[in-house]
């Protein structure tokens, strides 16, 4: 029936008799036992994750092949590179590319992200908030993007150094309240095309006071823009120094970059602005109200420093 030796049945009738059902139990070793314990395995992930200059090496960077050749001669570990990449591995060590941080020195830093961030968990109710900020400069130039091709036979951009198409600048706004974008092309970004940007916004919300969230950039800080702000029921709110990441259209900014310039090609200005318009208009159909900003995340904490990346 179990297609088993006689051998096997004796074997297991013996057993039986001498430890009852706990002879049931196959009691499996789990396989070979690890080579290299814990001692061993958190060497590894620290030497990996200190700079190899820190210790005494003429490299930036690990390779595999350099990190076994350092644990083998100042460690007196004999481990092999597979060895060492699954221990990595099972870590959560990933091999990833370094990031950039500006951090930001601006002393009234905790009194201003506080500021924009209660606005964003509780829009007053007597306007509304929006952010803005521009977009660009905005050249004509092959750029580099992803696709799904055939294997060995991506799609190709022809390659140039001359431009001489000029910039052109976009300036945008991101309506919290229904979670749309709005926006202008201009030549230049001067104190003069922002204030443009904002009469626009002021007609096209005429009821209520509006809340502009948006940077440092002079332009924004001109006496004649402030005037006028003032004189016209809008507030504006500045992020702190280095740390755009607190404008909440910086995130629609990283979308639009990447459904209308990445891999693109425009013959002209023209042809890109109506692609941008195009998604814009895509996108504005399937907007939703912004609400929740940076869920979890450690800016958000009380204790959050901004010097730290």
């Amino acid at each position: 029936m179990f297609a088993a030796s006689a051998q096997y049945a004796r074997e297991v009738i013996h057993a039986f008799n001498e430890q009852g059902f706990a002879a049931l139990d196959p009691k499996w070793s789990g396989g070979r036992p690890a080579r290299f314990g814990p001692p061993v395995r958190e060497t590894v992930c620290r030497i990996a994750k200190t700079p190899p200059q820190e210790l005494g090496r003429p490299f930036t960077t690990w390779s595999l092949s350099k990190l076994v050749e350092y644990l083998a001669e100042r460690k007196k570990i004999n481990i092999s590179a597979e060895s060492v990449r699954k221990i990595l591995r099972d870590a959560g060590i990933r091999w990833q590319a370094t990031k950039t941080w500006k951090a930001s020195k601006d002393p009234d830093f905790a009194q201003k992200m506080a500021r924009v961030l209660d606005l964003y968990d509780h829009p007053p109710g007597d306007g509304r908030v929006i952010c803005v900020d521009e977009f660009g400069p905005l050249n004509l130039q092959p750029r580099p993007g992803r696709g799904w091709f055939p294997t060995g036979r991506p799609a190709r951009l022809r390659a140039t150094f001359n431009r001489t198409g000029g910039v052109r600048h976009m300036f945008a706004a991101l309506d919290l309240a229904t979670g749309q974008m709005f926006y202008r092309f201009r030549d230049r970004k001067r104190w003069q095309e922002f204030l443009g940007f904002l009469k626009q916004l002021r007609d096209r919300f005429p009821a209520g006071k509006l809340y502009i969230v948006c940077d440092n950039f002079s332009p924004h800080k001109k006496t004649e823009v402030a005037t006028w702000c003032q004189a016209n029921g809008i507030e504006l709110v500045f992020t702190p120094s280095n740390a755009s990441w607190l404008n909440w259209i910086e995130v629609e900014f990283t979308a639009l970059r990447y459904f209308t310039l990445d891999g693109s090609d425009y013959p002209s200005h023209t042809a890109q602005e109506n692609a941008i318009a195009s998604y814009v208009r895509w996108r504005n159909k399937r907007a939703q109200p912004k609400r929740h900003f940076a869920i979890d995340s450690k800016i958000c904490r009380p204790d959050y420093l901004p010097n730290v990346a």
